[in-house]
């Protein structure tokens, strides 16, 4: 009996193994690298060249097709032969007859059986939500919007929530409330000095090594030319046995573009205790700050002018530019994000690492987590 856990796998997934195959590499190291089963990926590729979908309703048979329409037929008739008896019965108004069956049936269907609109079903006279209410929701879908929703929009959306309010009492409620949108044009500019003397000190101070696994992690950005433009990698690498746990691409050196690296760790972020970086702007702001608090994260911050600080950021892009960037060539931002990611998972999963004994990454991390903790050895590997 085959002790293989079962996976599941995004279409997102699916689609960068059909890219990448695509692209020319080869189908027995992609099933290898990425611990695919052949029928797997065989699937995957038959489905993305019938009708470039992964959903199984869209590489069905005609034959099956038909047989799912006529079931779907015969249990509409059902249930509207099933209203139209219940309506006789409770010889009602309509809105009792669908009260008495949704737990059965869906409200549109039975709307249309007995030929009401769904508006005149869920119509009933509403009280005005009371003031404190109403500017919580403001508030609420204000956040929602990343700050950039104005009185037109949130308006909207808060009709979506059955709230019906003027767009002159939206106005003067975030106006008390100090909610501005990032479209408005700002009046006044604060000067933003070209270094960063955050009073945030170093708080790894170098300390690289007997990391506990998420107990410490770091990033940087690197740079790589993409077409005729330079375009930004960054990574996020756990202290314990450098792995790569988060990684994004884009033409911006932005805190997005930090924040898109975050939203890509498969770990549990609340066991991180410290986030390490250099002083650039793209680190310390508001959105990585939020990250940080949400998860009680610790920052700490490199000296001004000092790369000794994140030395293992510094040789994990090193690796990266001489090993990726410097033999290839890329013209799209879509072909660096596929050959990127292809790299983490080689960098991660395959490479072997002499300062782990050979071991990858990984593999690395499974072995030590198998093991019962030592007083005396709480941690990792030695700086390179």
């Amino acid at each position: 009996m085959s002790n293989r856990q079962r996976r599941t796998f995004t279409k997102e997934f699916k689609q960068q193994m059909i890219d990448l195959y695509n692209s020319g590499k080869p189908r027995v190291d992609i099933i290898r690298e990425y611990d695919l089963t052949p029928s797997a990926f065989d699937k995957w590729l038959h489905q993305a060249k019938q009708s470039g979908s992964f959903k199984e309703t869209d590489n069905l048979t005609p034959a099956e097709k038909e047989l799912i329409a006529l079931r779907k037929r015969n249990q509409q008739l059902e249930m509207e032969n099933d209203i139209l008896k219940q309506a006789t019965l409770i010889f009602g108004p309509k809105r009792q007859v669908i009260d008495a069956n949704k737990h059965k049936y869906s409200i549109s269907a039975m709307c249309k059986v007995l030929n009401i609109s769904r508006q005149t079903y869920y119509y009933q006279l509403k009280a005005p939500p009371c003031e404190a209410e109403l500017q919580e929701a403001i508030t609420e879908e204000f956040e929602h919007s990343r700050k950039n929703y104005g009185t037109r929009k949130i308006k909207f959306a808060l009709a979506r929530r059955g709230m019906i309010v003027s767009r002159r009492k939206i106005g003067r409620i975030m106006a008390s409330r100090g909610l501005k949108s990032n479209y408005t044009k700002a009046k006044f500019r604060h000067h933003i000095a070209s270094v960063n003397h955050s009073p945030i000190g170093n708080q790894l101070n170098r300390s690289f090594s007997n990391r506990k696994p998420l107990e410490a992690i770091i990033t940087d950005l690197t740079y790589v030319r993409v077409g005729a433009k330079w375009h930004y990698v960054c990574f996020i690498i756990d202290l314990f046995n450098r792995e790569i746990i988060g990684h994004s691409c884009g033409p911006n050196k932005d805190a997005q573009l930090v924040k898109q690296a975050f939203q890509r760790i498969g770990y549990p972020l609340t066991k991180v205790q410290l986030f390490h970086t250099d002083r650039g702007k793209e680190f310390d702001n508001q959105t990585i700050d939020e990250i940080l608090t949400v998860f009680e994260i610790k920052r700490s911050l490199s000296k001004k002018g000092c790369p000794y600080d994140n030395a293992v950021a510094e040789s994990t892009y090193k690796s990266f530019k001489v090993e990726f960037v410097y033999p290839s060539k890329f013209e799209t931002l879509a072909e660096l994000q596929l050959q990127v990611f292809d790299y983490v998972n080689w960098w991660n999963h395959l490479r072997i690492h002499g300062s782990l004994g050979y071991e990858t990454l990984v593999g690395y991390r499974n072995l030590r987590l198998a093991q019962p903790p030592l007083d005396n050895e709480p941690g990792c590997v030695r700086a390179e």
